[in-house]
C-alpha cells in the first residue's frame, strides 16, 4: 500500500508518537508509568535472535541484550511482539529491564517430551490461519489451528503470579481469521465457493476469506481487517505467509521461495518471527511454516471451533456422555442423521484427547484423577464383559 494511502488518524497518531505505529495506546503508557520514573523508555520486540533481540523505540530500533529477563520457565521469555522497558539511548546493545504484562499469547506445546509450551508471538489482536489452495484442504489442521488461536487469551497470566484475592486487569481476547491463499489457482468461482463452504463449516463464527497476493483479490478487505492491530501469520510452510506479508506491507520485505513441485510443499523460508508495521494501520507478525502444531491448554479453543457438538452435547442423557456408544447421545444421533459429520466428531475427539494428554504431563493432579478414571472405566468394562458372559459382577 502506497504511503498516499495511509489514513489520516494512522498518520495523526504516529506523528504524536512513532510507537504508535507498532500498536502502543493509552493502556500500555498507564502501564509503563513505572518505568518511566527509572529513566527507562518503552519499546517493542520486533525480532529475537541468540539471546538479543530487535527493540522498535520512539528513537528508532536499538539492539537490546536479554540477560536480565531470563527466566527458567520458557514460557517467560522474551517473544516477537512483548512491550519491554529498555535502558534510555546508549551504545548497543542496550538491555531489557522487564516485560510489560502480556495481552495475549499464542502458544503451542514443544515436540519435546518434556511438554513445555512455547510462546510464538504476544500482544497479538488477530490470529491468521493461513491455508493453501494450491493442494487440497486439510480441515483436521484447520480446525487444529483455529482451537489454538483461540485459546490464546490472557497472556499476562503467563507472566504474573496469581495471589488470592488479586485485582485482574482487562482482559483481552483474539479474533481469529482462515484466509484461503492462492485463490486465483482455482480454475473457477463455484470451486472456489465449494473450498470456502468446506472451510466455514470447519470453522463456525470464523471469517473465512479467499485471497489471491498475484492478482489482489481480497487483499483490501484483509488489510481492513487487520489495521486495527497487530496481527500474527499461521501456517506451513507454503502457505503463502510471506507473499501475503510482502503484499500488505506494499514491498519485499520477507523473503519468498517456491514450492516443491514433488509434494507441493514450501521450504522454510522465513526462519524467525518478525514483527512489521503495515503502513496502511496495524503491525504483522509472520512465522516460519510450523509442520507439527502440538495443543497447549486449548480445551477452551476446542470447544469454540466445535461449538455445534458442546451444543448437541447439552442435550445427552447423560452429562459426561463421552459421544461412544452411550443411550441417549445427541451427538451420536445427529451423527447417524447426517446433522453432524462424522469426520467433525471424530476431529473432536481427537483434539481433547490430545489437549487432556498433555495438561496431564504438565499437572500431577491431573494425572492422578486420569489414572483413577482409567482404573474405573477398566473395572467397568470388565464388568460389563462378566455380565455378558453370565458371570455374576463380584
Amino acid at each position: 500500500m502506497p504511503a498516499s494511502a495511509v489514513p489520516a488518524s494512522v498518520a495523526s497518531r504516529v506523528r504524536q508518537n512513532p510507537l504508535a505505529a507498532h500498536g502502543w495506546d493509552d493502556a500500555w503508557e498507564e502501564e509503563f508509568a513505572p518505568y518511566a520514573d527509572r529513566a527507562l523508555v518503552p519499546g517493542r520486540v520486533v525480532r529475537v535472535d541468540r539471546g538479543q533481540c530487535d527493540v522498535a523505540t520512539a528513537e528508532g530500533t536499538c539492539r537490546a541484550d536479554t540477560e536480565f529477563v531470563v527466566p527458567r520457565d520458557p514460557m517467560k521469555v522474551v517473544c516477537t511482539g512483548d512491550w519491554v522497558a529498555v535502558d534510555p539511548v546508549g551504545p548497543d546493545p542496550r538491555y531489557v529491564r522487564t516485560l510489560l504484562p502480556r495481552r495475549t499469547a499464542f502458544v503451542r506445546s514443544t515436540t519435546s517430551k518434556r511438554s513445555e509450551g512455547q510462546v510464538l508471538a504476544t500482544n497479538i489482536d488477530y490470529v491468521i490461519v493461513c491455508v493453501s489452495l494450491a493442494e487440497e484442504l486439510s480441515l483436521g489442521r484447520i480446525e487444529r489451528l483455529l482451537a489454538l488461536a483461540m485459546s490464546c487469551s490472557d497472556g499476562d497470566a503467563l507472566l504474573r503470579d496469581e495471589a488470592p484475592g488479586a485485582v485482574r486487569r482487562q482482559e483481552y481476547t483474539t479474533t481469529p481469521l482462515v484466509v484461503l491463499t492462492k485463490a486465483d489457482l482455482v480454475p473457477d468461482a463455484a470451486t472456489l465457493g465449494h473450498l470456502v463452504a468446506d472451510v466455514e463449516a470447519s470453522a463456525p463464527g470464523t471469517p473465512v476469506l479467499p485471497v489471491s497476493a498475484a492478482t489482489g483479490d481480497g487483499v483490501d478487505v484483509l488489510a481492513a481487517v487487520v489495521s486495527g492491530g497487530t496481527s500474527v501469520l499461521l501456517g506451513r510452510s507454503g502457505a503463502g505467509k510471506s507473499t501475503l506479508a510482502n503484499t500488505l506491507l506494499g514491498e519485499d520485505v520477507m523473503r519468498v521461495h517456491a514450492i516443491r513441485d514433488v509434494d507441493g510443499k514450501g521450504r522454510h523460508t522465513t526462519t524467525t518471527r518478525n514483527l512489521l508495521v503495515i503502513p496502511g494501520g496495524g503491525a504483522i507478525i509472520d512465522t516460519p511454516g510450523m509442520r507439527g502444531v502440538g495443543l497447549w491448554d486449548a480445551q477452551t479453543g476446542v470447544g469454540q471451533v466445535f461449538s455445534e457438538i458442546e451444543e448437541l452435547a447439552g442435550e445427552c442423557r447423560f452429562q459426561d456422555c463421552a459421544h461412544v456408544a452411550e443411550p441417549g447421545c445427541a451427538v451420536l444421533e445427529a451423527v447417524d442423521s447426517g446433522s453432524l459429520a462424522a469426520r467433525r466428531l471424530d476431529s473432536y475427539r481427537k483434539l481433547l484427547r490430545e489437549d487432556e494428554r498433555i495438561a496431564a504431563k504438565t499437572d500431577a493432579r491431573l494425572r492422578a484423577d486420569r489414572r483413577r478414571d482409567w482404573k474405573r472405566k477398566g473395572a467397568e468394562g470388565r464388568a460389563a464383559v462378566r455380565a455378558k458372559r453370565g458371570h455374576l459382577a463380584p
